[in-house]
């Protein structure tokens, strides 16, 4: 921090019209040379404690602890409250239950509380979820710390927007990670759950307003401050993606000096500190282990070297709003006129003996000259383990339906169900030939033929429904279609559930969230997958054998049959030229 005396030195031209008690001229109705003056009298041991508390805003909150009560600052929560009052750039890597976020939010308002004026953003992929982490922190920090009430002029939250004024024209509020935040000013900010936000959208909209510094109480701008701070806070995400890289220069740049910090640990640092149960880490390694693995270990999982994809697309291509669990219907109880294709895929997992399939609904959008203009995967639904053949033909068949699927293919909304036909693939295609009845609703689900076979249905003049894909020999060109649709922007996924879930039009939050979550599955397979190169061509292998890739399987198989089939030729005019010469 800049000492008292560079802001009172004769030489500083902000000091010559000054009207202040630093200014000699001052005319004041009280005597400075009178020993009760105790401000003039003590000014430079104020300022020298200013800065002391402001360098150390863990014993900040030590003097402010009342009797009974408040928090036992432990010593890892004492580094990072630290580093965020010294660096002008902190990277906090930590686990669940590693009180990152309530840390977070005591050293803004330490830094609202020691500097007049001062603006500070708080950051999250949605306002919705910015406020909903800053505000359950706020009640505990007022409850721990009751004498911070004192500090803060007014308050006020609501479901997406939050703002904190202090008596001393500080202001906390919260932004979005989106183009309605462009043009705002802040002095610092912090990002929650970096690893979620939107790079490139983070790079227009957000980063810009941390560009303008504060100016203190004599118009200057103390060099000595951490104007533009950002800091983030996250568990790990995907190696093959922008966060990882930004990590990656920021570890560098704390090797070298350079005003970065990186803070990392894992699942041990919040257990030893009793702030995490063992029980819980134990149940968490049980279950999903990409999710174990980021958060509780904070390991960034994916291929660093020769990645399918950079991952960052894929959560970029995250904008879906509306999952749909069927096919709309219109006033009159009609399908509405849209454009599916299903998508799916039989495997063996890796983990389990059991089949494991993957159902996938791509639904196509077109423009005005009938080409596609996106592919949205509006669901994603996981059939239990265990199911045989027929009952897994029957989901299927169920799931057209639900689709506007009809046994009349002009009338039908569903183009084609592409199904896996290599290995026990088709042992789901011979049950789809099957005439078959729904055992539970006792409905018709009809029985069909394929489109690009000789295999016989049970019935003759069966609907050509099933496009049996069989990859050898075309794999490489499966990948690069899905690389195609992932690159251009055409493909489009579910938000998180935690984004939509607050929607007045959701109606079943639990089929909902099951989608957004598998949605989440599938980036998670596609993260796992890189490039394999044969002698004369490519395919994708899995880094972590026991991450299935069943889910990306299918949606590539789908894509290539509508990119093969249903993507209309572009015409002659779409890309006429002109020549002209002078």
């Amino acid at each position: 921090m800049a000492s008292y005396k560079n802001f009172t030195s004769k030489n500083n031209k902000h000091t010559k019209n000054r009207t202040d008690i630093y200014e000699s001229s001052f005319e004041t109705p009280v005597n400075p040379n009178d020993s009760s003056n105790l401000i003039q009298k003590n000014i430079s041991k104020w300022a020298e404690f200013t800065s002391f508390i402001r360098f150390y805003p863990d014993i900040f909150y030590d003097m402010l602890k009342p009797e009974v009560g408040g928090i036992e600052l432990d010593l890892y929560q004492r580094v990072m409250m630290r580093t965020l009052s010294r660096f002008p750039q902190n990277y906090f890597c930590i686990p669940r239950g590693g009180s990152k976020t309530l840390t977070q939010i005591m050293v803004a308002y330490h830094t609202a509380i020691c500097f007049p004026n001062v603006t500070l953003a708080i950051t999250a992929s949605t306002k919705e979820s910015a406020v909903k982490i800053w505000k359950e922190k706020h009640d505990e920090i007022l409850r721990f710390y009751p004498s911070i009430a004192d500090e803060i002029k007014s308050e006020s939250f609501s479901k997406d927007t939050g703002r904190v004024e202090f008596q001393n024209g500080a202001i906390i509020d919260n932004l979005a990670n989106a183009q309605s935040s462009k043009g705002l000013r802040r002095r610092r900010g912090s990002l929650e759950e970096s690893a979620l936000i939107d790079k490139d959208l983070y790079d227009d909209a957000i980063e810009p307003i941390f560009n303008i510094p504060r100016t203190t109480m004599t118009g200057e701008i103390d060099p000595a401050e951490l104007n533009g701070q950002i800091n983030r806070f996250s568990t790990s995400g995907y190696k093959n993606s922008d966060e990882y890289e930004k990590i990656l220069t920021m570890v560098k740049e704390t090797g070298d000096l350079k005003g970065s910090f990186v803070f990392g640990s894992d699942w041990r640092i919040p257990i030893h500190f009793g702030r995490q149960k063992m029980s819980t880490i134990n149940k968490a390694r049980q279950g999903n282990v990409t999710r174990f693995r980021q958060n509780y270990l904070c390991d960034w999982i994916g291929a660093s070297d020769g990645a399918l994809i950079n991952i960052s697309k894929l959560i970029k291509a995250r904008t879906i709003t509306q999952p749909e669990l069927s096919c709309p219907r219109d006033k009159n109880k009609n399908f509405l006129l849209n454009e599916y294709v299903i998508g799916v895929d039989v495997a063996r997992s890796a983990a389990e003996s059991n089949n494991k399939t993957a159902i996938i609904v791509l639904k196509i959008i077109r423009n005005s000259n009938n080409l596609i203009r996106q592919v949205q995967v509006v669901n994603i639904i996981e059939p239990p383990n265990g199911l045989s053949f027929k009952e897994q033909s029957i989901m299927v068949k169920r799931v057209f339906k639900n689709y506007g699927g009809n046994q009349d293919l002009s009338l039908s909304r569903v183009k084609a169900v592409v199904v896996d036909g290599n290995g026990v693939g088709g042992g789901l295609i011979d049950r789809l030939l099957e005439d078959v009845t729904d055992p539970e609703t006792n409905e018709e689900l009809g029985c069909w033929a394929t489109i690009n076979t000789d295999q016989k249905p049970d019935v003759p003049n069966s609907p050509e429904v099933v496009y049996s894909l069989k990859s050898q020999g075309i794999n490489q060109d499966i990948i690069t279609q899905f690389l195609d649709y992932v690159e251009s922007g055409k493909l489009k996924l579910l938000k998180a559930f935690e984004d939509i879930k607050n929607q007045k039009d959701i109606a079943d939050d639990v089929m909902v969230e099951a989608a957004c979550i598998q949605t989440q599955l599938f980036i998670d397979e596609v993260a796992n997958l890189r490039i394999k190169k044969n002698q004369n061509s490519f395919t994708v292998e899995q880094v972590v054998k026991r991450i299935d890739k069943d889910r990306y399987s299918a949606i590539a198989y789908a894509l290539y049959y509508i990119a093969q089939f249903l993507e209309k030729e572009e015409s002659d005019e779409e890309y006429s030229f002109g020549f002209f010469f002078n």
